[in-house]
C-alpha cells in the first residue's frame, strides 16, 4: 500500500500490510515540524539462516516498530532525531517498509533451537 503523505493528518491512519507468515499493522499520524509518526507491530514468523548452522529455520518475531517519515529531505532542527525516513516523492510505500524491516531482522544474529541447545 502507498499513501500520500500530505493527506495524513493528526487523526491516525490505520494500516495493515501482510507477507507470507508476517503482519505490519499500525498507524501513521502527523506529528511537528512536518514528521509523520509511523508506529506499528510486526508479528509472525519468518526464515532466515542460523549463523552456527547455517541452515534455514522459522524465526519468531514480535517487535514494536517506531520511527518518523519525512516528505523530502530531512533537515535537523534543534532536537536530535535519529529515526526519520525521507520520503523524496512524498509517497511512503508500506510493503517496502516490511520487506525492509524483515530484512533487518534477518541480518542480526539468529541461532536455530539446536544450536541454542
Amino acid at each position: 500500500m502507498k499513501i500520500n503523505l500530505i493527506k495524513v493528518t493528526q487523526t491516525p491512519l490505520d494500516f495493515d500490510e501482510k507477507s507470507d507468515k508476517i503482519a505490519f499493522k499500525g498507524y501513521l499520524q502527523y506529528d511537528t515540524n512536518k514528521l509523520i509518526l509511523l508506529k506499528a507491530k510486526l508479528s509472525g514468523k519468518i526464515y532466515t539462516d542460523c549463523n552456527l548452522c547455517a541452515n534455514e529455520f522459522e524465526l519468531d518475531v514480535d517487535e514494536e516498530i517506531e520511527f518518523y517519515l519525512h516528505s523530502g529531505i530531512y533537515k535537523r532542527q534543534n532536537e536530535m532525531l535519529l529515526d526519520v525516513v525521507e520520503c523524496l516523492d512524498s509517497i511512503v510505500d508500506l510493503q517496502e517498509i516490511l520487506n525492509l524491516e524483515i530484512e533487518l531482522i534477518k541480518s542480526d544474529y539468529n541461532t536455530c533451537k539446536n544450536c541454542k541447545d
